[in-house]
């Protein structure tokens, strides 16, 4: 599936899914993600709960939901590979647009990449259709 021609087309709700060591799991809602390549997505994370939980858990996945009727989308199944806290990197890749007061009360940023490791339908256990 090509997944950046994909997050171009649809759009939708993410969710994040990070667990720490023990396995409690935590879900947040993301924005769709940055296609590094067809196998590498990328993140912008705050430090706070999913990130801290990657630091201790390699493994995440994505639930994307498209608009729309009905439940269509897709899952995301991927292992951590490393971050960056390069602001120019950051600001290349960044959809919001803060001030520098306001990024900055937010905390610091990272930008969190990870190996695409399956892909699956939003409902049932199936791959996609290459087209979809």
């Amino acid at each position: 599936m090509d997944l950046k021609n994909y997050f171009d087309h649809h759009q939708g709700l993410g969710v994040l899914a990070t667990s720490n060591s023990s396995g409690v799991v935590d879900t947040a809602l993301y924005a769709t993600p940055h296609m590094l390549d067809q196998d590498t997505v990328a993140f912008i994370m705050r430090d706070r709960l999913s990130h801290a939980n990657l630091q201790e858990n390699g493994h995440a996945s994505y639930l994307f939901v498209e608009e729309g009727k009905g439940y269509q989308g897709i899952r995301l199944f991927l292992s951590h590979l490393d971050e960056s806290s390069d602001p120019e990197l950051l600001e290349q890749l960044s959809r919001r647009q803060l001030s520098p007061e306001q990024n900055s009360a937010l905390g610091p940023r990272y930008l969190v990449r990870f190996k695409v490791n399956q892909v699956l339908n939003l409902v049932g256990g199936h791959e996609p259709e290459p087209s979809h």
